[in-house]
């Protein structure tokens, strides 16, 4: 009998445990932060108002534009970042008026309610709160990171207004869309963050880790510790000169006639928001000496704004030259090779499917099918599937080998002079990585090994 009580005693035990745990984890994603709570916690609150006391560039620029009345592609954003920062309830009054207007749009709407909420009446704070509950439910069928990372914001801001639907959102978002869909599909090699949604996803994750200590890297630590090195390899050389500053141009499938400014500008905010993440991290110091050039900064009426959210002048960076001019990423299959960091350097990247060569000051697509000579750059040689079935090549010190449009994922032996077979699997994209010997001329045959 004594025996029988224990277990029933360990077992309930063990109940009350489990339902500890549960609530743990529930209670984990409730929010009990005061406003400001999205991105304007204490430390950035206090930097930005130290730009202003200290009349900075960045700070002069947006004083310009918002007090010269510039028509700002986000007024939402503009008007309330600026006024929580000067503290000028006019830009308060304005970002109000915006928002409860027939504005619709959701990530602006939760930033104005977050940021001027002591400016807001009670009235006003009701019906605006009325408008982002009405707003999460109509977009509830969009799946896209944009979408989710708005309702997440919104989410954040609703909390202690509206907690059923502020813990409602922010459970589906972390429990089912991160953990469930989208860290499998991101360990298996599904490329589900393009670089057009990288500053989508780091303003989720600086929302949801400042009210709830949940860090959304931890499942998938590998894919952020290459993120910033993929954004540094994957730019064109060459950068072009705007009106108001010069931009670092992303690469891009198809190459469009014309650069896309607004792509350039959002891709370097995410490099922005990446080192204000970590800015510990070794990769995100390589980061910031890279951002940290006067030329780029952003002065124009779209970029000024996340440039003075996010840019911190005071943080130390590393020399971006650290950084090795090969990047292969096996996990989505991805090559970007570089023959030096100076702006009239060749490039080569090798992207969804696409093989693309930038030199003397553009760039041109290669079809990848067809057999071409070696492309030889100082760390690196990259080889075509048809030409790399048989061949010759001496490796020197420090060069890689890389062939490119193989199948995805699929396994090849591989004979080398004077070595046994060996056999290698292709990554997601069909690249291959070749490990040779070096100073000496060897031939080489790939044979597709049939399943």
């Amino acid at each position: 009998m004594p025996v029988l009580q224990e277990g029933v005693r360990v077992f309930l035990l063990i109940l009350v445990a489990s339902g500890v745990l549960a609530q743990t984890g529930d209670e984990g994603l409730d929010i009990y932060t005061e406003h400001p709570r999205i991105f304007l916690g204490a430390q950035r609150l206090r930097l930005l108002r130290r730009e202003r006391e200290r009349r900075t560039t960045r700070w002069l620029q947006i004083e310009t534009l918002m007090t010269g009345k510039a028509v700002m592609p986000e007024p939402g954003f503009a008007n309330a970042l600026y006024y929580k920062v000067s503290g000028d309830t006019q830009f308060a009054t304005l970002a109000i008026r915006w928002a409860l207007g027939p504005a619709t749009d959701l990530r602006q709407l939760a930033l104005v309610f977050d940021w001027c909420q002591e400016a807001l009446t009670e009235a006003q704070s009701k019906d605006l709160a009325a408008k982002l509950v009405k707003a999460i439910a109509a977009s509830e069928r969009d799946k896209s990171l944009p979408a989710v990372r708005d309702r997440v914001l919104a989410a954040v801001a609703l909390a202690g207004h509206r907690p059923d639907v502020s813990k409602r959102v922010m459970e589906w978002t972390i429990h089912t869309w991160w953990r469930d869909q989208m860290t499998p599909g991101l360990k298996n090699g599904r490329d589900q963050v393009p670089r057009d949604a990288v500053y989508a996803l780091f303003e989720m994750m600086h929302a949801v880790r400042d009210n709830t200590n949940f860090d959304m890297r931890d499942p998938v630590p590998g894919f952020f510790k290459g993120l910033p090195i993929f954004h540094l390899l994957s730019y064109y050389p060459a950068t072009f000169p705007a009106a108001e500053s010069d931009y670092r141009i992303p690469a891009a499938k198809g190459i469009p006639a014309e650069p896309d400014l607004t792509r350039a500008a959002m891709s370097r905010a995410a490099e922005l928001e990446m080192v204000a993440y970590d800015n510990s991290a070794p990769e995100s110091q390589i980061l910031q000496g890279w951002l940290m050039h006067d030329n780029f900064m952003m002065r124009g009426t779209f970029g000024v704004t996340y440039e003075f959210l996010w840019a911190n002048p005071y943080q130390p960076g590393l020399s971006y030259y650290l950084v090795p001019l090969v990047f292969h990423d096996d996990l989505f299959g991805r090559l970007f090779v570089r023959s030096s960091w100076e702006e009239n350097s060749k490039w080569l990247g090798y992207f969804g499917g696409e093989l693309q060569i930038f030199d003397e000051g553009k760039p041109t697509i290669l079809n990848s099918q067809l057999s071409f000579d070696p492309i030889v750059l100082p760390e690196a040689v990259v080889l075509s599937a048809n030409y790399a079935k048989k061949f010759k090549i001496t490796v020197q010190e420090g060069e890689m080998v890389f062939v490119v449009a193989l199948k995805p994922r699929q396994a090849y032996e591989i004979e080398v002079d004077d070595e046994e077979m060996r056999e290698q699997t292709t990554d997601p994209g069909g690249i291959l990585s070749l490990q040779l010997p070096v100073k000496v001329a060897v031939g080489v045959r790939m044979r597709e090994v049939k399943k």
